[in-house]
Formats: C-alpha cells, sequence, structure tokens
C-alpha cells in the first residue's frame, strides 16, 4: 500500500507541470493590441482638405493615411453648435454636449446666469509660468473618455498625454485621469500644465521650454513652401477684403515677416503653421522621455494641432495661408509618422485622424461669386430683443447673451419678478424669426413639436444640456453665420462646410479601404474601445464603426 503516496506525487507533479504550461500558454496568449494609440485632431479642418490639396501632399502624411488606413468619407457632427471644446470631448468620450456638459468654449450655466470656460478650475494654479493660464482642469466634462476607459482597463497602468497649443485641446481628450496635459503659455513662450495633474514639470518638459523653440520659429519669418504663383487652390494673396492681416503688417500677403512683427509675443506662433510643428516636436519628446508605447501596455497620445483654427478664423478657407499651412502641416505629419516608425516600429500603433469642426467660407467672398451667404448681427439681435422684452415685460436686460446661437436669459431676474419663461420665449422666437439670415427659431424643451427637417430636431436635441444651453437655439441660413460684416471665418452651425469632418484611421489593426455611409463623430470612441477590446466612454452614444478594423 505504499504505492499510495507515490500516486499522490505523480499527481502533483503532473498538476503542477499542467499548471506551469497553462500559465506558459495564457502568456504566450496574451490579448494583442497596439504598442500605443495616438489620436490627431486638426482644429478647423474641413474635410474637403483632404482632397483639396491631395496633389501636392507628400506621400508620407495624409496621402499615406489615405493609401494604407482606411478613411471614413461620410463623417458628420451629430450636435450645434460646432466649436473646439464640444468638438475635442464628443471625440474622446464619444457623447454629446446633452450628456457630457461640454455645451461650448464658453457656456451660461442656467442656474446663475454665470458665463463658463470649459476648462476653467479656480482649485488648481498653473505649473511651469506664473500667470492664470494654468488654472485649468477637465472637470467640467461630466463623461469619461476613450483615455480614462484605457486607464481603467488597464488599473492605471497605460500612460495617457494630451498636448495642445490650446488648453482645451490638451485638456479634454486627455480626459479626467490622465498622466499629463500640456498646453503653450503666451505670457511665457512656455508649455505648462496645472496641478490638477502634478506639482512641477518633468524635466524633460522643463528642458523642452529652455529651448525656446518658439522664438526660434517666429525669427524665420513666413514665406509660402512653394512657388506662389503654384497655389491655384486658394484665391490670389492680395484679398484685404476677405482675410485678417497679422498686426503691424500692412496687407495679408506673402512674406510674412514674423521675425519683425512678434516682437517678444510668442504667442504670435499660434497663427503660423509653425505653431503645429512646435506642437509635433513636444508630441515626439513625449513619446521619448516617457517611453510611450515601449511596455507591454497600450498607451495613448492625444494630439490637437490648434494653428489650423487660428490660420483659418484670421484668412479664412480661400486663402493662400491655409493652403500653405495644410502642405506645411503634410510634412510635419510625414516626419511624425516616420518617427514613430523608428521609435514604436511601422505596424506596432495606432492613429486616427479627425477634425473638432469644420468652417465656413467667408460670406463676403461668396457674395461675390453670387452664391447665397450672409451675415447674422447677434449683437443688434440682443439689443432689439432685451428693447421689446423690456417694452412688454419691464424688466431691463432679460437676455444675457446670444452665445452658441442659443438665448441665454436673466433667470433669476425672470423668478423675482414672478414673469412667464413661456410667455418670453414666445416673444423671443417671434422676434428672431424676422432677423435677417434667421431660418429657424426653436424652443428647446418643445424641439420635438418644431416644424423643422428631422436633421436638424436630432442635432439641436443633441447640443442641449439642460444646465448649461440656452433655452431657444438659432439655426441660420445656409452661408450665413454670426457678426457683421470682416474678414476671414468662423464656425458654429450645423451646415456641411462645419460639421463634415475629416476621419481617417491607420496603422495596427486597422484594415485598408473607405466607407461612404453615414458615420458619426460619436463612432469614433466606440471604435477605438472596440479596437482595444476596452469598455466605451460611460456616456458614449456611438458605434463602433466594424469596417474599419481587422
Amino acid at each position: 500500500m505504499k504505492i499510495r503516496p507515490l500516486i499522490l506525487a505523480a499527481l502533483l507533479l503532473a498538476t503542477g507541470a499542467s499548471a506551469q504550461n497553462k500559465k506558459t500558454t495564457v502568456a504566450a496568449t496574451a490579448l494583442p493590441r497596439p504598442k500605443l494609440v495616438v489620436g490627431i485632431v486638426v482644429d478647423q479642418m474641413r474635410w474637403d482638405y483632404l482632397y483639396r490639396y491631395y496633389d501636392r501632399y507628400q506621400a508620407g502624411g495624409f496621402k499615406r493615411m489615405l493609401n494604407e488606413g482606411f478613411t471614413c468619407e461620410n463623417t458628420l457632427i451629430p450636435y450645434i453648435p460646432t466649436v473646439t471644446a464640444i468638438g475635442h470631448s464628443t471625440v474622446y468620450t464619444g457623447s454629446v454636449p446633452a450628456i457630457h456638459g461640454i455645451a461650448g468654449n464658453d457656456f451660461t450655466i442656467q442656474a446663475t446666469g454665470k458665463s463658463m470656460y470649459c476648462t476653467d478650475d479656480s482649485t488648481v494654479t498653473s505649473v511651469g509660468a506664473v500667470s492664470a493660464a494654468g488654472k485649468m482642469s477637465p472637470r467640467n466634462l461630466q463623461a469619461s473618455t476613450i483615455t480614462d476607459e484605457l486607464k481603467l482597463a488597464t488599473n492605471f497602468r497605460s500612460k495617457v498625454i494630451g498636448i495642445a497649443l490650446k488648453d482645451r485641446g490638451g485638456i479634454l481628450p486627455a480626459g479626467h485621469a490622465a498622466n499629463a496635459a500640456y498646453w503653450f503659455d503666451d505670457a511665457s513662450g512656455n508649455w505648462i500644465t496645472s496641478t490638477y495633474y502634478m506639482n512641477a514639470l518633468p524635466a524633460w518638459v522643463t528642458a523642452f521650454n529652455a529651448q525656446k523653440n518658439a522664438e526660434k520659429y517666429l525669427k524665420q519669418d513666413w514665406n509660402t513652401l512653394y512657388p506662389i504663383n503654384t497655389y491655384v487652390q486658394s484665391a490670389d494673396d492680395n484679398s484685404p477684403k476677405y482675410e485678417g492681416k497679422f498686426g503691424g503688417a500692412e496687407a495679408p500677403v506673402f512674406p510674412v515677416k514674423t521675425s519683425e512683427l512678434y516682437k517678444g509675443r510668442v504667442g504670435m506662433i499660434r497663427s503660423t503653421p509653425y505653431g503645429n510643428t512646435l506642437t509635433l516636436d513636444l508630441a515626439k519628446a513625449a513619446v521619448e522621455n516617457e517611453h510611450l508605447g515601449g511596455g507591454q501596455l497600450t498607451d495613448f497620445l492625444a494630439v490637437s494641432l490648434s494653428s489650423t483654427d487660428y490660420i483659418g478664423h484670421q484668412f479664412g478657407p480661400n486663402s493662400v495661408e491655409v493652403e500653405d499651412t495644410y502642405l506645411r502641416l503634410d510634412k510635419d505629419i510625414s516626419a511624425f509618422f516616420a518617427y514613430l516608425d523608428a521609435k514604436v516600429g511601422k505596424g506596432n500603433y495606432t492613429v486616427f485622424l479627425t477634425a473638432d469642426h469644420g468652417a465656413a467660407h467667408n460670406p463676403n467672398f461668396l457674395i461675390d461669386h453670387n452664391i447665397p451667404a450672409g451675415y447674422f448681427d447677434e449683437s443688434a439681435a440682443r439689443t432689439g430683443l432685451n428693447a421689446l422684452l423690456e417694452e412688454k415685460f419691464k424688466v431691463k436686460n432679460l437676455v444675457l447673451n446670444l452665445g452658441n446661437y442659443q438665448v441665454n436669459y436673466n433667470n433669476a431676474a425672470i423668478k423675482k419678478e414672478g414673469l412667464s419663461e413661456d410667455a418670453i420665449k414666445a416673444e423671443s422666437i417671434q422676434y428672431l424669426q424676422k432677423q435677417a439670415g434667421v431660418a429657424f427659431v426653436v424652443d428647446m424643451q418643445r424641439v420635438q413639436a418644431a416644424n423643422i427637417p428631422e436633421d436638424l430636431r436630432t442635432r439641436i436635441t443633441n447640443g442641449y444640456n439642460v444646465e448649461r444651453s440656452g433655452t431657444v437655439q438659432i439655426v441660420l441660413k445656409p452661408g450665413f453665420y454670426g457678426g457683421h460684416g470682416g474678414t476671414g471665418t468662423t464656425h458654429g452651425t450645423w451646415n456641411p462646410y462645419d460639421a463634415h469632418i475629416p476621419l481617417v484611421f491607420m496603422g495596427w489593426g486597422i484594415k485598408h479601404g473607405s466607407l461612404v455611409r453615414e458615420t458619426h463623430m460619436t463612432d469614433i470612441a466606440a471604435t477605438i474601445a472596440a479596437l482595444l477590446h476596452i469598455q466605451a466612454p460611460s456616456g458614449s452614444i456611438g458605434d463602433a464603426i466594424g469596417e474599419v478594423l481587422k
């Protein structure tokens, strides 16, 4: 009977060996994921810019993404207003203002009537500068991001970093649980952050700031990348009627003598293509020094390229300046991809490129070419509406503002005086409907009963946040935007020029191809979640674009 201990020992050895083999098998079949995800948001990039300048793009930039990756050709923004903070929040949450709470770059808190900047946070202080530019955080964002979900899925071991010239472009994509978000401080010329993330800049960011690269770029001046007479996609470079000039310059023409004009004001770099170059310089430094994509887990780098928006606002989409900016950006993106190929490894990272919104043509430019367009004078409309309401209800300044094409009322005064909000809204709608450039005026709380196209109803509903949006929505006619004339352009409406954005994926786990069915900005986070096999963000209403994924 002594054989029993021997049998037991053999069984134990077999079980141990089996467990070891199982352990080895598990390690060998670990869930495959990319080493790094890079999200690129090109601020104010219209969808057609992918193709308007295609013939002059380099092989390694936008063309590489289109020729190696997967492009969703009909990606739309499913809400209004179409502005930077909402766009970045929506890309990364897969949600809309009604849910994620970022109702504009600035929005009015309905309970108090106070204006709130999207990333304002008085509880934190600047890190890397003494200015107030660092008093920012993602606390106003009321839903998780895909970057937050990656942190949750890896027990906060993955690294997440956001980078942009604009604070909102770096902070909102990086999410609540990021290792860091960095943005540019005009006063010091430094890349900074806030105490929400850390109490001191990493040594590598301090060293980067010490190089004073913004000044070095501005001292180079800005001339066209190619001979100016070859820029056939743009209007002649002598259009002061449509284009804004730099302070101190005589006209909006090349070359732009930034070396003479900036006079120590390094914030001028925002309105030159060098702002994008500087941003990607810091992105490379982050990959290098934070070893992004160098470990066993997936890391995430969220980059927003802001200079395209500043330049677009100043010069408009028909300018040589915008064309040259995209040709230079294409060159910079090509160099960035080449860096990632060498550092992380081609095929080891996934990148997506999209935009937070597009931009309209300058109305004067369209009018001069016999295309319907014009301006909605917000200031005059508010003044006239307040005068009407004062006459009817005997209370001054019942309208605080028409921000985000919405009527924000003085709710405290309405309550104090015992006025009927419904009566005030009815008078407002009747008045605003008669103003030049207005197509529809809608009571947000009765949008389902409004006699408007179904697509507009959906966008209004998605964009209406009860706590942070005005209760009357103004929808303008095609070709119109807020203002009373002027140069350059802006955005914010539902129209295709504002709401049709590029969406291109490339790299690990991505098929090559294209898709023309309608997709939405809200689908991006869901698609990345499916790629990584992690949960979609907490407020996500998007659908994964299955055609994109291998």
